[in-house]
C-alpha cells in the first residue's frame, strides 16, 4: 500500500470512528423507555451533543400567538416589535428549562412556538403570554379626591377589564394625574398615574426562595439609570406605601422606610412556580405588547413514536432495496457503492449529533432524498468506468477516468441542489427547514463518500487484485 493511499485510510477510519463516537450517545439515550427520559431530563441529566427529536416525533404542544399590534408603541416598527418578542419569548422558554423549541414568525402578527415533550402547555402558555409590564407608582391614602370613581368602582361587578385596567367609565371620574389598579388579592388602590420607574430600568432579577413572610420573593437590580430614579422616588416619599404592578395587578405594596437605589424586592403570598416565572419574565424583559394564544395542539408521545416506527421503516426499507439492487446490479462496484452509502447515513447522523440538530418527519424525508442523490453519483461513476470497460482500457485506467469524466455531472448536480436546499433554509419556515437542513447535510457528505471513499476502496483493491473488480 502506497502511503498516500494510507493516508486516506487513515483520515477514513478516524472519520467513522468519530462518527460512531457521536452516534453512539442516541442510541443509549433512546433506547430508554420514555419515563425515564423524561425523568433524566427534569434532573438535567441528558447528555449534550445529540440529535433531537422534533415536535412531529416526540409529541408535545404548539402555540401560535398573537402580537397586539395596536397596543404597540407608535414608534416601534412592526417588524422589530415581532423580533423583539420573539427573543424575549425565547429568552423566557429557554430559562423555564424547555429545551429543543422552535419559535418562528408566522406571517405579519403571528408567532409559532413548538415546545417538545411538553404534555400540558398550561405553564408554559402562562409564561410566554405575561406582558410583564412592571411599574412602580405611589399609594395614595387620601382617597377624597377619587370619592365619585371609587364609589362607581364599588358599584359595579367588573370594575376592570380583560387586561387588568379600569374601565372608562370610571376612569373618567378621576383626576388626570390617578389611577387605580386592582390588587392581586382582589381589592383595589389609588395611585399615582404616571409610573417615575419601570422595568425597563431592571438589571437583573432573582428568586429568594424564603422572605421575611416565609413565602419566596422576587429580588431585582437595576441599571445606574434606574438606580438614580429609583433613589429619587423612594428617597421624595419615605413613609408612604410604594406600589410594585406587574401587568396592571399590584403585587405588594411595602412602606418604604427609607432611601433605596440599588436593590430591591417583590414580595407576597407567592407559590415557589409563581415566583419562578416571575423571575424569568423580569429578566427576560417585558413584550413590547400583549401577545395572546390563537390556537394550541397537543401531539401525545404515543403518536410521536409511530411517526418514529414509521419513518424509521420507510427508510429501512428504501435503503435495503436500493443495497440490494446495486449488489446485483453492478455486483463489486455495487458492493463498494453500499459501504458508501451506509457510511453516508453514518456521517450525516453524527453531523446531526454534533450539532444537535432538531430531527422531524420532513427531515427524514430530506435523509432519504439525500441517500437517493448519493446512490445517483455512484451510478455516475460506475457507468462510466463501464463506457471506459468497452474500449477494452486497463483497470487502473478504467477507474481514472470514470472518477474524471464523473466528477462534472456529480459536483453541479449536488451543487445546484444544495443552493436550492440554502433557499429553502432561509425562506422557508419550521418543517421546510427541518427538510433543507437535512437534505445539505447529507449531499455535502455524499461528495466526500461517493468521490473520496469509494476511490479510496477502489485503490485498496487494486493493490491486491484488480482482476477480483467487476463493474
Amino acid at each position: 500500500m502506497s502511503k498516500p493511499l494510507a493516508v486516506k485510510w487513515i483520515a477514513i477510519i478516524i472519520v467513522l470512528l468519530g462518527s460512531l463516537a457521536l452516534i453512539w450517545p442516541n442510541y443509549r439515550w433512546y433506547s430508554k423507555p420514555n419515563a425515564e427520559r423524561v425523568k433524566l431530563e427534569a434532573l438535567g441529566q441528558r447528555p449534550e451533543r445529540m440529535l433531537n427529536l422534533g415536535l412531529d416525533l416526540r409529541g408535545g404542544s404548539s402555540l401560535l400567538l398573537e402580537l397586539d399590534v395596536s397596543k404597540l408603541d407608535n414608534r416601534e416598527p412592526l417588524n422589530e416589535a415581532m423580533a423583539r418578542a420573539i427573543e424575549i419569548i425565547r429568552n423566557r422558554i429557554d430559562q423555564y428549562g424547555v429545551g429543543e423549541t422552535i419559535i418562528t414568525r408566522q406571517g405579519e402578527k403571528w408567532i409559532l412556538v413548538q415546545l417538545p415533550g411538553v404534555a400540558n402547555p398550561a405553564a408554559a402558555e402562562a409564561l410566554i403570554g405575561k406582558t410583564a409590564m412592571l411599574e412602580f407608582h405611589i399609594v395614595k391614602k387620601d382617597t377624597s379626591a377619587a370619592e365619585k370613581a371609587i364609589a362607581k368602582l364599588e358599584s359595579m361587578d367588573e370594575p376592570f377589564d380583560q387586561d387588568g385596567l379600569l374601565k372608562p367609565e370610571i376612569a373618567k371620574l378621576l383626576p388626570e394625574e390617578y389611577t387605580i389598579f386592582r390588587t392581586k388579592d382582589g381589592g383595589y388602590s389609588l395611585v399615582d398615574k404616571v409610573a417615575k420607574v419601570t422595568g425597563a430600568d431592571l438589571e437583573n432579577a432573582r428568586l429568594t426562595m424564603y422572605g421575611e413572610n416565609g413565602y419566596p420573593e422576587v429580588s431585582f437590580t437595576f441599571n445606574p439609570e434606574g438606580a438614580k430614579k429609583f433613589g429619587n422616588l423612594t428617597g421624595n416619599n419615605i413613609n408612604k406605601d410604594l406600589a410594585i404592578v406587574l401587568d396592571n395587578t399590584i403585587q405588594s405594596a411595602p412602606t418604604v422606610r427609607s432611601r433605596i437605589s440599588k436593590d430591591g424586592r417583590i414580595s407576597g403570598n407567592f407559590t415557589l412556580d409563581e415566583a419562578k416565572q416571575l423571575t424569568i419574565v423580569l429578566k427576560a424583559g417585558a413584550l413590547p405588547a400583549p401577545v395572546r394564544v390563537i390556537e394550541k395542539k397537543t401531539i401525545g408521545p404515543t403518536l410521536g413514536e409511530d411517526s418514529i416506527k414509521s419513518g424509521l421503516s420507510a427508510s429501512l426499507y428504501a435503503l435495503i432495496g436500493i443495497l440490494v439492487f446495486m449488489l446485483i446490479y453492478y455486483k463489486w462496484a455495487g458492493f463498494i457503492a453500499d459501504v458508501a452509502l451506509i457510511l453516508n447515513l453514518i456521517l450525516m447522523m453524527a453531523i446531526m449529533s454534533y450539532f444537535s440538530a432538531t430531527l422531524t418527519v420532513p427531515g427524514i424525508a430530506g435523509i432519504i432524498l439525500s441517500l437517493a442523490m448519493a446512490i445517483d453519483a455512484n451510478v455516475l461513476i460506475i457507468e462510466r468506468m463501464r463506457e471506459e470497460k468497452l474500449l477494452g482500457k486497463p483497470i487502473p485506467t478504467i477507474i481514472q477516468l470514470g472518477y474524471e469524466k464523473a466528477w462534472s455531472a456529480i459536483f453541479d448536480s449536488n451543487i445546484t441542489t444544495i443552493i436550492v436546499g440554502f433557499c429553502l433554509m432561509q425562506f422557508g419556515t419550521g418543517p421546510v427547514k427541518g427538510f433543507a437542513v437535512t437534505l445539505i447535510i447529507g449531499l455535502v457528505v455524499s461528495l466526500f463518500t461517493a468521490v473520496f471513499v469509494t476511490r479510496a476502496m477502489y485503490e485498496l483493491m487494486l493493490t491486491s487484485n484488480p482482476k477480483e473488480i467487476s463493474l
